[in-house]
C-alpha cells in the first residue's frame, strides 16, 4: 500500500462515515446533503486512487462523478422543494471543507503528473468538483431566490 492508497481509504473512511451518518439520520434536507457529499468526497478518492494503483480510467470516471453529481443534487432538490420548503439544509463549513479537501487532492496529483493533457483534465475535474458542489449547496440553502422551487 502506497500513500495515494492511504489517503484515499482514509479519505474515503472519514467522508463515508459523515455520508452514512446523514443518510441513516435526520430528515429530507440532511440526506440530500449527505448526497452530495457522497459524490464530493468519492471523485477525490478516484483521483488518489488513479494516481496510487496507476490506472487513468479512473480519472475518467471522477470526471463523470464531477460532472453529475452535482447535477443529481440539483435534480433531487427540484423534485423535492416541497418537502425542503421548511427545512432549508444549511452546512456551508461541511461545504467549504469538501470544497477545499477536494481542491487540495487536484493540486497533489497535478504536481504528482506534471504538465501534459492530463493535467488539463485535472484541473477541469477540480473546476467541476468545487464549482458544481458549492453551486448545488447553495441551491439547496434556497440562495437562488428566483428559480421556482429554489
Amino acid at each position: 500500500m502506497n500513500g495515494w492508497v492511504l489517503a484515499a481509504t482514509v479519505e474515503l473512511a472519514g467522508g463515508g462515515a459523515a455520508a452514512l451518518w446523514g443518510v441513516t439520520t435526520g430528515p429530507t434536507a440532511r440526506r440530500v446533503v449527505a448526497q452530495n457529499l457522497t459524490t464530493a468526497a468519492l471523485c477525490p478518492a478516484l483521483l488518489l486512487l488513479a494516481q496510487g494503483y496507476g490506472r487513468p480510467s479512473y480519472v475518467d470516471l471522477a470526471l463523470l462523478l464531477a460532472l453529475l453529481g452535482p447535477v443529481g443534487t440539483l435534480v433531487f432538490a427540484r423534485l423535492l422543494h416541497e418537502d425542503l420548503e421548511g427545512q432549508r439544509p444549511s452546512a456551508w463549513g461541511l461545504t467549504y471543507a469538501v470544497a477545499a479537501m477536494g481542491a487540495v487532492v487536484v493540486a497533489a496529483v497535478c504536481a504528482a503528473t506534471g504538465p501534459g493533457r492530463a493535467m488539463v483534465k485535472l484541473l477541469v475535474i477540480g473546476a467541476l468538483l468545487v464549482g458544481g458542489n458549492l453551486i448545488a449547496s447553495r441551491a439547496l440553502s434556497g440562495a437562488f431566490r428566483g428559480v421556482r422551487g429554489g
